[in-house]
């Protein structure tokens, strides 16, 4: 540790807070262009996350331009493939298991609460399948995002290296804000590494972890007015001493 870091003060914490608080899900984007530089600058801050035994496992790929449209075209292709044979979605499986195999409360009510209230503001009724087939997909196609990262581990690592890649991963989303940009991550991405990995030349010893959308919002967007919740810190939090 350098003597700067110890002796660092923060003399705008308020800023900080913001550009955490401020960060959301972002579910539409302007084609604005991301500088390449600035994409570099803010992977540069947040190769600082911690790791264990300072590993650093995380590995990034950000796809821009005709990388980026493939992506978006081969997989649209395979979940509208899914859709009209759901047989398939076996050929696409997650390389972990992000969500639960059982869901229980208060995790299943939550995540009950953000699918309909972000389909209630877009005006998609229950049973509407066309539609949220749609809106799903809208996961594939980056949201519009000029930037997509796609976040991997090597396979050999343990559990814990997802810890660490997650808190990377958290330093991206939070230095975009600090530079006016927003992001979304998505674990929608992962069933379809099988097709992404070629493109982006992922090697067969990774694992992929989540991938994002990253761009200038589009502040026009109704979806873009769509915040969760969060539960009290007071609700989470258990004082011992």
């Amino acid at each position: 540790m350098s003597q700067l870091q110890v002796t660092t003060r923060i003399h705008d914490p308020a800023s900080v807070d913001a550009a955490i608080e401020s960060r959301f899900s972002a579910r539409a984007f302007l084609p604005t262009p991301v500088p390449r530089e600035t994409i570099a600058d803010i992977l540069r801050v947040a190769a600082r996350a911690p790791s264990g035994t300072n590993t650093q496992p995380w590995h990034v790929y950000v796809v821009e331009g005709e990388p980026r449209q493939r992506i978006e075209r081969e997989v649209c292709a395979a979940h509208d493939a899914i859709r009209a044979n759901p047989a398939l979605a076996g050929d696409y499986r997650e390389s972990y298991d992000y969500y639960p195999e059982q869901w229980v409360s208060p995790y299943i009510d939550r995540r009950r609460e953000n699918g309909w209230g972000l389909y209630g503001l877009l005006g998609i009724t229950k049973g509407d399948k066309d539609a949220m087939h749609a809106q799903h997909q809208r996961n594939f196609k980056f949201f519009d995002a000029p930037v997509g990262l796609f976040f991997t581990i090597d396979r050999v690592m343990g559990r814990g290296s997802l810890v660490d890649c997650g808190m990377f991963i958290q330093n991206v989303m939070v230095a975009a804000r600090a530079r006016g940009l927003h992001t979304c991550p998505q674990a929608a991405w992962n069933g379809f590494a099988k097709i992404i990995a070629p493109i982006i030349g992922m090697g067969e010893g990774e694992l992929m972890v989540c991938g994002m959308s990253l761009g200038h919002a589009d502040e026009s967007a109704k979806v873009n007015t769509f915040h969760t919740p969060r539960v009290a810190a007071e609700d989470f939090t258990r004082w011992v001493g």
